[in-house]
């Protein structure tokens, strides 16, 4: 039976959505019940108190939970979130419910055995409630106590040779896409990619030394399943230099309504659409409107392709990505703690993702990045927000990168724009000539 009533909380099983509420209840019932006669290491009524302390929280409308302090394992900064109730005497059983971040594979590929051994280690040591996985990527573990944090750290390290995530003012767990493995529109190894950084990028990952924290997301194409573009300080997107490969015969299936080329991959099984419309549905939607059907044949002006993926998305059979592939970088997105959200600036349109030389490209652009960031930013302050505070302009010149048209978002919209004397042939000097001489007249 249940410690505690829990009205509110209740009202969240109602409805026809799971609900993670009647979780915690079912994990509180097994750790009551303990049928297999566990020795937990924490106390067995944490999950009844959690639900407790969640419905005072619900009820006060405010949180008991208290800031967690520096909590940690030996010689990490990173991977652990300290947290501690204020109300300890009212919910013993989380007085100390500190979270755990694991570092989850690339791709977020696990076999069944790993899953278990997991799940055994953190019933035993942990509240056994997890969340999988967590909005930077990682592996949550949620529940335990000081003393446990280093008997984790030791099994995780020596027995499933399982690394912690990032946490803190650091580079946070690097999270991608499924990529080459699984998907036909992947323009680059995003696995490899992800793999390579966090080997490559260990001392920024788990001992914190930034102002705030940075995130590292790879899309292998624009379609973005991982939401790089609104979430990742450094998002890198999959796109290409080519033309979209075309095959007219599979056009034209598609607009005969051919059975075998259903649009959107049969997406949408079980639902009549009405018969196919190629204009509608596909060359009035360009952002660009740079196709156009001409009755037999499917036009593009891949000049004018911003890589928006939707006609690929509707005619996968017709058309395909181009040959010549690799990444997008963007910079700069953030969730709305401080100056708002902001999605991510382009910032090299095209970088060859080269594993033979260590990704060099890639990593050029990342640690000159770095460099101006730690230098230049202030306490808890995102990349982000450092580009508004100095420029756009500023970002360019600590990275080398020549300006193009494809990072101007729009048109300025003030008259005051300012020149570097090196930058205006023949000098100030001549301008103020010219500008005494209108004046004279």
């Amino acid at each position: 039976m249940a410690k505690h009533d829990t009205p509110l909380l209740d009202q969240l099983e109602s409805g026809p959505w799971p609900s993670f509420v009647s979780d915690l209840k079912r994990q509180a019932e097994i750790r009551a019940k303990n049928e297999e006669g566990v020795e937990f290491q924490i106390p067995a009524d944490s999950c009844d108190d959690l639900l407790g302390i969640l419905e005072l929280s619900f009820k006060h409308g405010r949180t008991h939970w208290k800031h967690g302090g520096i909590v940690g394992v030996f010689g990490y900064g990173g991977g652990v979130i300290g947290r501690y109730s204020d109300q300890p005497e009212m919910f013993p059983g989380v007085e100390a419910f500190h979270t755990m971040r694991v570092n989850q594979p690339a791709g977020k590929y696990y076999n069944t055995e790993y899953l278990r051994s997991i799940m055994k280690l953190w019933d035993f040591r942990g509240s056994g409630v997890t969340n999988m996985h967590g909005s930077t990527g990682d592996i949550i573990l949620l529940g335990t106590t000081t003393p446990q944090l280093e008997e984790i750290f030791y099994e995780l390290t020596h027995n499933l040779n399982q690394d912690l995530g990032g946490s803190g003012s650091n580079l946070r767990t690097p999270s991608d896409c499924l990529g080459s493995s699984r998907c036909e529109y992947s323009c680059y190894d995003t696995q490899a990619l992800c793999h390579f950084l966090t080997n490559e990028y260990q001392d920024e990952l788990h001992r914190p030394a930034f102002p705030y924290k940075f995130k590292f997301k790879f899309d292998g194409c624009p379609n973005c399943c991982v939401a790089s573009i609104a979430r990742a300080d450094m998002s890198f997107i999959g796109t290409w230099k080519d033309q979209i490969r075309i095959d007219q015969d599979a056009v034209n299936k598609y607009v005969e309504k051919d059975p075998a080329y259903p649009a959107n991959a049969g997406a949408h099984k079980g639902r009549d659409w009405g018969p196919f419309d190629i204009e509608k549905e596909v060359t009035d939607l360009c952002p660009t409107q740079c196709m156009k059907w001409d009755g037999k044949k499917l036009h593009i002006d891949d000049s004018n392709c911003t890589r928006c993926m939707h006609c690929i998305n509707v005619m996968p059979r017709a058309l395909k990505i181009g040959k010549e592939t690799g990444c997008s970088i963007l910079v700069g997105a953030k969730a709305p703690i401080l100056d708002g959200a902001q999605m991510g600036s382009l910032l090299a349109p095209f970088v060859p993702v080269n594993p033979d030389n260590d990704y060099e490209e890639v990593t050029e652009i990342i640690e000159s990045i770095w460099d101006w960031w730690m230098e230049e930013g202030k306490n808890r302050e995102r990349l982000g927000e450092l580009i508004m505070r100095q420029g756009f302009q500023k970002l360019l010149e600590v990275t080398g990168i020549d300006p193009m048209p494809q990072q101007v978002e729009h048109p300025r919209t003030n008259p005051y724009i300012f020149w570097k004397e090196e930058e205006v042939p023949g000098g100030f000097e001549r301008d103020i000539k010219e500008y005494r001489k209108y004046h004279q007249r």
